[in-house]
């Protein structure tokens, strides 16, 4: 009963203007399916009509959404061409679990009205369009119903010399059908001190491990790390907050919560920012019963992260790597021998670090984009996890000394364009526990065009694998038709 989502930063440009311009010379080729064996999966269509969740009676995991026991998937659906850059039209998805996993049909689709939120004044994004990264979904409250918490730019203002859009989290509230805005959503109260321009980077966890889920996020005025503790009242206001920790510029990744509702302490990454080299990381752990302490510890150059248990001890782990991304200036196309290429695993019983070879690059690449992140995942069920890495092919699990890869391909054409071959690899996005067998099924994804090529962004095609094998659980399409007759109107 694990959650995991691939955590990458994926590198651009100097100058993002043209796509295409950054240089790609990856030959096309066609990667041998899972396994090595002969992939037995097609290429997903787009379920059956949308059907209302079955209620459930709550539920202490954050990503069980309508509290029925079993881990729900949120996905982004992009409404109308998604070649066209120049329309965001985006919504977020829940596609709900199962005894018998994963149910495309039973899903339901979420604009701005939808969860009660604003319209958007951002450039080129239609009214009633979310990003996906905007949305984080944990219970603040506590009443077994996860809510779906989205960072919302509400105009520019200006505090202490520094300017910005103010953005801060606003909540709608979950129930037994999932978040469901009935008056609008709440905005969460923020300390006196970062108020004016509000946060950035909003994780989920349980900081100091007493069962209440939390928020972190960073100052946008550049004062501090901001921790919001549970519960939250319906008005919005933490039990406490905490700006003791001091800001630093980045982004913030964190451990996942128990879905088991234990008292399991999660701890906070920040992620110092990269302009496509691998760039350091600092990690604050975290002690059940304690807070978060600001004696943080230096970690490698990585741009993926994972935490995990990946020797299988009880302690929760982090892996940080090579995402394989690289800064296209003069004298930076390759990075230092002791971050090129590798992944290191820094256990939590605070013994020492070990480092493992990542897959090798094939020689005919020739690009600045890594191919994604890592996500931690058990497809065995024997509690000690594996470290799934995204390839410049798909995927392959790492656990202790075995190597597995998981494949799979999307169509040559869709929507009338045909996709080149070196793109048409699916990307590992994460792993979770759908039917609750205690397996992980593996997450993949894959769009049509440059930007999911370069960045992995507008997925359109999922599969949800059995474990490391060549069979699949169920795969869907999220393009037309995916969402309610309503959505697809707009």
């Amino acid at each position: 009963m694990k959650s995991r989502s691939v955590l990458s930063a994926l590198a651009v440009c100097a100058v993002l203007a043209p796509l295409t311009g950054c240089g790609d010379g990856t030959a096309d080729r066609e990667p041998p399916p899972s396994g090595g064996a002969s992939s037995a999966t097609g290429v997903p269509g787009v379920p059956a009509e949308s059907r209302r969740p079955a209620p459930g009676k709550g539920s202490e995991d954050p990503d069980d959404l309508n509290g029925d026991g079993f881990r729900d998937l949120v996905v982004p659906v992009s409404l109308g061409d998604g070649h066209d850059t120049t329309r965001i039209d985006g919504r977020v998805a829940v596609v709900h679990g199962s005894a018998k996993g994963l149910d495309p049909s039973t899903r339901t689709v979420h604009g701005r009205r939808e969860l009660g939120l604003p319209s958007s004044p951002q450039d080129h994004a239609e009214p009633g369009s979310v990003s996906r990264k905007a949305v984080v979904t944990a219970d603040p409250d506590g009443d077994g119903f996860p809510d779906a918490v989205t960072s919302v730019a509400l105009g520019t203002a200006e505090d202490g010399g520094v300017s910005a859009s103010r953005t801060v989290p606003l909540v709608t509230w979950g129930g037994p059908g999932g978040p469901v805005a009935k008056g609008g959503a709440s905005e969460v109260r923020l300390p006196r001190s970062v108020s004016e321009l509000g946060v950035e980077s909003v994780v989920r966890g349980d900081l100091d491990g007493d069962g209440h889920h939390d928020l972190a996020a960073l100052a946008q005025n550049h004062s501090s790390m901001v921790l919001l503790h549970g519960p939250f009242t319906r008005a919005g206001a933490p039990a406490r907050s905490d700006t003791g920790l001091p800001w630093q510029e980045g982004t913030l990744v964190a451990d996942d919560i128990d879905p088991s509702g234990g008292p399991r302490a999660t701890s906070l990454l920040l992620h110092r920012p990269s302009d496509g080299e691998q760039s350091g990381n600092l990690l604050y752990p975290a002690r059940v019963g304690a807070p978060l302490s600001g004696e943080s510890t230096r970690l490698r150059a990585g741009n993926a992260h994972a935490f995990g248990d990946f020797d299988g001890d009880g302690r929760r782990d982090v892996a940080v790597g090579d995402d394989g991304a690289r800064n296209n200036e003069p004298g930076y196309e390759t990075e230092a021998p002791e971050v090129d290429g590798s992944l290191t695993v820094y256990p939590g019983d605070g013994g020492e670090p070990v480092t493992h070879r990542l897959p090798e690059v094939p020689e005919d690449v020739n690009t600045y984009y890594g191919p994604g992140g890592f996500a931690a995942a058990d497809p065995d069920g024997d509690g000690r996890d594996g470290i799934l890495v995204a390839t410049y092919e798909g995927a392959t699990l790492i656990d202790g000394d075995r190597r597995t890869a998981v494949l799979r391909r999307g169509p040559a054409k869709a929507d009338g364009r045909r996709t080149p071959a070196r793109w048409r690899h699916a990307r590992p996005v994460g792993a979770a526990d759908f039917d609750g067998d205690g397996k992980d099924e593996l997450i993949l994804n894959r769009g049509p065009g440059g930007l999911f090529g370069h960045y992995g962004e507008r997925p359109t095609h999922w599969w949800i694998t059995e474990g490391t094998t060549s069979r699949d659980r169920t795969s869907f399409r999220t393009t037309s038709g995916f969402g309610t007759p309503e959505d697809e109107g707009r």
